[in-house]
């Protein structure tokens, strides 16, 4: 038996409402949703490219999860000097607890601002499903021959479920994240793309609780989401998913690696 069988609506919103959002640990989700994951294995990958670093920068690390997982397997040839940059505040706490122990520092800095560090001082500059690339800052911090090593979110990312509770989004919002856009991007700001992978993904959610926790924890797909606010589209939904099985989406992630030239 199921831990959802006989759990009404009002417990399941409960249960989702009540998890902690800090970090991009996604556990939780375990059994109650599934997102397959892209071929190219990024955080593995990412462990080769720090055990060839000396100097390494991770931005907008979330939790630090992804990168303590990443160095971890890197270990022993880990880079001699590694940060990493977080704008939330949570997350900035919940990563400095994860990585201070690696010595890695978590440097507070917003989303949208310049990176807090000398020009060409990391040979090495990572990020998984940064917001917005700052592609103009990654150019800069990066040495000549440096490399620019990410998975990026695509667009219409989890489209079906986003629609499902605004409606059809124009174009230009759907549109957003193409990844020939972030080629232009990158390109404009001096760096070289050398890979540029992309895979569309599917996502299952079995519970509305799931749901719930998701829009609290990726708080930019449905902008302002409260329980309060959507309860007769979750209430549909949960009645969907009880009578038709789990409710489809999918991601889109795109692999990204490019280059600063060298002099």
């Amino acid at each position: 038996m199921s831990r959802r069988d006989n759990r009404t609506f009002e417990d399941l919103v409960a249960e989702g409402a009540a998890v902690p959002t800090e970090g991009w640990d996604f556990s939780w989700f375990e059994g109650r949703a599934t997102e397959a994951r892209p071929s190219w294995g990024y955080a593995v990958s990412l462990a080769g490219r720090l055990a060839a670093a000396s100097a390494a920068l991770d931005v907008q690390t979330g939790g630090g999860e992804v990168l303590d997982f990443a160095l971890g397997r890197a270990a022993p040839t880990a880079p001699v000097l590694t940060v990493a940059t977080e704008g939330w505040p949570a997350n900035v706490a919940k990563a400095t607890a994860l990585l201070r122990p690696r010595g890695i520092a978590v440097v507070a800095s917003a989303e949208d601002a310049p990176l807090p560090f000398a020009d060409g001082t990391f040979d090495l500059v990572s990020s998984r499903h940064p917001v917005r690339p700052p592609w103009e800052e990654i150019a800069r911090v990066l040495q000549p021959g440096g490399t620019y090593f990410a998975q990026h979110v695509g667009p219409r990312s989890v489209f079906e479920l986003v629609e499902f509770f605004l409606g059809p989004l124009p174009e230009e919002v759907s549109s957003g994240r193409h990844p020939g856009r972030e080629r232009a991007d990158a390109e404009a700001a001096g760096l070289e793309v050398v890979d540029l992978r992309a895979e569309r993904l599917r996502v299952e959610f079995h519970d509305i609780a799931a749901v719930v926790h998701f829009l609290r924890k990726v708080v930019w797909m449905v902008p302002g989401f409260t329980v309060a606010a959507y309860e007769p589209r979750l209430r549909a939904l949960h009645e969907r998913i009880e009578s038709e099985g789990p409710f489809v989406a999918h991601s889109t992630r795109h692999l990204f690696e490019a280059r600063k030239p060298s002099r």
